[in-house]
């Protein structure tokens, strides 16, 4: 009879610490995964921006060397990320295989123009700056016109810095959830024990004595869910890394020390906290409350 209420215990007991695990390394891998796009937010928003081409169209008549010293001076300018020059004939096979037929048998002419794309570097991407390069490269006698989206770089602006100020919000409140959660699983572990908690308190064991191995305890519970969460973050970025290359996450080592230091940390920090307050409230308990 023993032994079957032994295992009982012991299975309950197990129970109670898987879940406890369970409980952390979700709220931690949710927690990790909203800091890497903190700490992304920047990044992410660099590349958008860099995706933006600003279409300087040559004038017709420009010879081929007035394009390359054009091309030269443009890679030597600080707002250049990159440049990728189209001619008029490819311009015109492009749009040939987009309609479907040849529109230049019926125009007798191609109506097109070389055109040089530039790709600017994210911190000239605002209406303000492309103005300012619009009104330079006009300037340049080749040049026939210049053309953007303005509408959406006014658009991005306006999206990225909303988008960026919801995640900070939306990251503190979810760290702050994790902290009640994390504190709610651990308080019911403890809760648990509270009977054998009392009784080692009236044989004489101090109260030090009496919260060292529950402490102990949850802080392994704490570095386990905490692995767990960053397996699992890890599993993540792959799937990210082999979905959108252009994140980079996996490559980026600084950034994910930081992220996995912080679960390690918080799990850790959490728990012992959680622990040290909750044996301490039922160690101040007297013996009949502990029945409510």
């Amino acid at each position: 009879m023993s032994k079957s209420f032994e295992k009982y215990q012991r299975k309950r007991l197990q129970s109670s610490y898987l879940s406890v695990i369970v409980s952390i390394a979700l709220v931690l891998f949710l927690v990790g995964l909203l800091g890497l796009l903190v700490l992304k937010t920047k990044e992410l928003a660099q590349h958008f921006k860099e995706q933006v081409t600003l279409n300087v169209f040559i004038k017709d008549g420009i010879n081929e060397n007035q394009i390359i010293e054009f091309k030269k001076a443009l890679n030597a300018k600080d707002y250049t990320k990159s440049i990728e020059f189209i001619s008029k004939t490819d311009a015109a096979k492009l749009m040939q295989e987009e309609i479907g037929q040849d529109f230049l048998e019926f125009l007798g002419t191609n109506p097109l123009k070389d055109v040089v794309n530039i790709h600017l570097k994210s911190d000239f991407v605002t209406g303000e700056k492309m103005k300012e390069i619009e009104k330079t490269l006009l300037k340049n006698k080749i040049i026939h016109e210049v053309s953007y989206d303005k509408p959406l770089i006014e658009l991005l602006n306006k999206n990225i810095k909303r988008i960026s100020l919801w995640v900070l919000i939306f990251s503190v409140l979810l760290t702050l959830i994790a902290v009640v959660l994390i504190n709610s699983s651990i308080r019911l572990s403890v809760y648990s024990k509270r009977f054998i908690i009392k009784t080692m308190q009236m044989v004489g064991a101090t109260k030090s004595f009496i919260r060292r191995p529950f402490i102990w305890t949850s802080i392994k519970l704490g570095f386990t869910g905490a692995l767990i969460a960053i397996i699992a973050l890890i599993g993540m970025c792959y799937y990210i890394e082999v979905e959108v290359p252009e994140i980079s996450l996996l490559n980026n080592i600084n950034l994910l020390a930081i992220v996995f230091g912080g679960i390690l940390l918080l799990g850790i920090l959490i728990t012992w906290i959680s622990t040290f307050f909750a044996t301490r409230r039922f160690l101040n308990l007297r013996t009949n409350e502990l029945y409510y």
